[in-house]
């Protein structure tokens, strides 16, 4: 077979395998922000979390926000109220809080960004007063729920956009 042949048979065989290769990670149907309509006192630029929607929104102005959904915190952990934005990390690093490293001792030590014990995943927006964070997780199965410390969950793929979207010293409202 000539060089030419050899060649184009290669061509061929390495594009069907692009068409036909499945994906080895899927985004989640529920996992790309959505422009939905939006109805409440915040103004454009605003991330506005209702836990009992578990949904996040990031409010774009005349009466439109892009919709996320979120794990939220759990009975005797739900938070509400005001902050800002305070901080930025990609992949960060990890360590539990001394409430969390009590009741759960297995994870009393530092998990390095990017690992898969690592419940922080892509990325992690800080919260002033450095309590909590809106992040990605390690665990997609628990967006949607109520299932948190306090700290707000999203798909790493939403996180991520989120993280795109938004500066240090944007307003976060937290409702019920």
């Amino acid at each position: 077979m000539s060089t030419v042949c050899r060649g184009f048979s290669a061509l061929v065989a390495a594009a069907a395998i692009c068409i036909f290769s499945i994906p080895t990670s899927v985004t989640p149907a529920a996992a790309r922000g959505e422009i939905v309509p939006f109805r409440g006192e915040a103004s454009a630029g605003t991330i506005v979390v209702r836990t009992s929607e578990r949904r996040l929104y990031l409010v774009l102005g005349e009466g439109r926000a892009l919709s996320y959904p979120v794990g939220v915190g759990r009975a005797g952990r739900q938070w509400a109220g005001r902050s800002v934005i305070s901080g930025k990390h990609v992949r960060p690093a990890w360590a539990p809080p001394p409430d969390i490293a009590r009741a759960r001792p297995n994870l009393a030590r530092v998990h390095e960004g990017g690992s898969p014990s690592n419940p922080m995943g892509a990325a992690a927006l800080t919260l002033s007063g450095g309590e909590y964070a809106i992040h990605g997780t390690n665990d997609p199965s628990s967006i949607g729920g109520f299932v948190s410390y306090g700290c707000i969950r999203m798909y790493n793929q939403d996180i991520t956009d989120l993280y795109g979207r938004v500066s240090i010293g944007t307003p976060v409202l937290v409702t019920r």
